[in-house]
């Protein structure tokens, strides 16, 4: 069985930190357990980089972005393909436009052919309408299904 190929969007770098979520914030840290121990194969973008460095309280923001180093996470460049895939999303109402980094990050996992998302924006990215549609979109647009999961969703039960 292969490893399965994960793109790690925003939201998962800032829940390690939630206090206010313990339930999402442990299930985000044993996700990275699983990173490091071997059982995912993690990628994110750098559309991801670019909203982290929006973060306003440096020290969190510097923890946030150790973790792609910590955990040997591959950087996904921006590509032509992602952002075309992305416009399509918007201008089918998918993600709203003045919301185009969440459709960003569907669509760079997509044309980068990965397995899943994890993500825990559950406004935009982690929810029924965006899972349903998006599958249609890559299907109609040449692309494979892409699993859109929360970590809980994801993380191996038996360690």
């Amino acid at each position: 069985m292969s490893v399965p190929r994960i793109y790690l969007e925003t939201t998962v770098f800032n829940f390690p930190f939630a206090d206010d979520a313990p339930q999402y914030r442990a299930d985000t840290l044993r996700l990275f357990d699983q990173i490091k121990a071997g059982k995912f194969e993690p990628f994110t973008s750098q559309y991801v980089i670019e909203e982290l460095l929006k973060t306003p309280d440096k020290v969190k923001r510097n923890k946030m972005i150790s973790f792609i180093g910590n955990y040997n996470i591959e950087i996904l460049e921006r590509s032509d393909s992602a952002e075309t895939l992305a416009a399509v999303y918007v201008a089918e109402g998918i993600i709203p436009a003045a919301y185009e980094t969440d459709a960003l990050h569907i669509a760079v996992a997509t044309v980068n052919r990965l397995d899943s998302i994890i993500s825990l924006n559950f406004k935009h990215i982690v929810k029924a309408k965006t899972i349903e549609t998006t599958e249609l979109i890559n299907y109609r647009t040449g692309y494979k299904r892409i699993g859109i999961y929360t970590p809980a969703e994801v993380i191996y039960e038996d360690d």
